[in-house]
């Protein structure tokens, strides 16, 4: 093997070293519904609702319960001069004491600590699927808009192709004594647009790929047939809008800052509390009980609790309005997403049925006119260009087609009323 033989195979072996992890993770690839698996396995944001549904969960239970009780450890009346000063045992009114105490909130108020514990959890539940949608909607979303970079990638191979065939023509009808000098120019012309296109469809497919990693925390590519479709009906939507994620949030919302309301109106009622105490003497002296009851006295009421009591009824009320606000909010939405969709369903149709197939018969006639000597090669261009830019607008709204679907779908399709 000579020298140049033996560089050449090290250069190539490296460069597989080295394309290697590329090629294996061009390899990986998986559908939309793979992706929204990932997501939601992987998802930090649906980890941390759960985490927090959990915790939520935990506090049921202490909310109900009483405070801890007090060890009580003291020395009462303790001479401090005279003969006995400084002795625990010669005067008959220095006691050891060591005592237990208990506060005692009053039963409104547990039961609405409980009542406020169970709210929380009805509000965790409740953004945690409105999380799971948000997380589902995005995914789809980062996936439909890799998949349609994807498919206009695969157009260039057919557009090269073509290419290649247009310099054909061009190089015969130079030979056949047609056409001008520069005519031999712009196939390569062309070439150099094609590539500066597809340079930005690959930067695209790259930023693509990384919004789809967000979610599913994995790199690799889109797989799909063709473009997903989902059922889209507006009457069913709006009938189920009630039911939504965000709206039902509010709800939980809602009956925790009405549960919060029904504790500041317990603290109007009396808590109490009792003591017991052991008063140990002096050994000439007998030793002591002592048990005490205590309450307390919520007598000022205007300037306190009920203060409280107002500012929590205000923040019911003004959930109540926010969610009045996020149901026409959500429904100017669907309206708005409809009325989209159904004009995107007339655009693709448009490409489909009238756009694409003029481009394709202006490009026939343009380059039958050049063989035949009656056009100029600028024709032949401008048809093409037109028609390399008819596929990618029809990929491009068959994309958005799909995108106003998904997002119309796990919106409100998925909601159960």
């Amino acid at each position: 093997m000579t020298p140049l033989r033996l560089h050449s195979g090290r250069t190539l072996a490296l460069g597989l070293v080295i394309l290697l992890p590329t090629l294996s993770a061009q390899a990986a690839s998986f559908s939309l519904d793979d992706a929204l698996q990932l997501a939601e396995r992987n998802a930090p944001s649906l980890q941390a609702r759960q985490e927090q549904v959990s915790a939520t969960r935990s506090a049921i239970l202490p909310a109900g319960e009483l405070p801890d009780p007090r060890l009580n450890l003291g020395l009462q009346n303790l001479p401090v001069d005279g003969s006995d000063r400084w002795s625990t045992s010669r005067d008959f009114m220095t006691m050891q004491v060591v005592g237990l105490s208990q506060d005692v909130p009053n039963r409104d108020k547990r039961k609405a600590r409980v009542e406020t514990a169970r709210a929380a959890v009805e509000r965790a539940d409740a953004e945690a699927v409105l999380e799971r949608q948000n997380v589902r909607a995005a995914t789809a979303q980062a996936w439909l808009a890799a998949y349609t970079v994807q498919r206009k990638l695969q157009q260039f191979d057919e557009f090269y192709k073509e290419n290649q065939l247009l310099t054909s023509a061009v190089h015969a009808r130079l030979a056949g004594g047609g056409g001008a000098a520069t005519d031999a120019l712009a196939p390569n012309q062309e070439m150099a647009q094609l590539d500066a296109q597809k340079d930005l469809l690959l930067s695209q497919a790259s930023q693509a790929r990384a919004a789809l990693k967000r979610w599913t925390g994995q790199d690799a590519d889109v797989q799909a047939r063709a473009f997903p479709q989902w059922a889209v009906n507006a009457t069913d939507y709006l009938h189920a809008l009630h039911a939504h994620p965000a709206l039902a949030v509010y709800g939980a919302m809602s009956r925790e800052a009405e549960a919060q309301v029904h504790q500041a109106q317990a603290e109007k009622k009396s808590d109490w509390g009792w003591q017991l105490d052991y008063q140990r003497r002096g050994p000439a002296f007998s030793n002591m009980v002592s048990v005490q009851v205590s309450f307390q006295l919520p007598l000022f009421a205007g300037s306190r609790q009920d203060p409280m009591i107002a500012a929590r009824r205000a923040q019911v009320r003004q959930l109540e309005d926010e969610q009045d606000a996020a149901l026409r909010e959500h429904t100017a939405q669907l309206e708005a997403d409809m009325a989209e969709y159904q004009r995107l369903q007339r655009a693709v149709a448009r490409s489909r049925d009238t756009l694409l197939p003029l481009a394709e018969a202006r490009v026939r006639l343009a380059l039958a006119d050049y063989r035949a000597g009656k056009s100029a090669l600028s024709e032949v261009l401008a048809a093409r260009r037109q028609r390399v830019d008819a596929r990618l607008q029809d990929l491009d709204l068959q994309g958005q087609l799909a995108a106003t679907a998904a997002r119309l779908h796990f919106a409100y399709g998925e909601v159960r009323a």
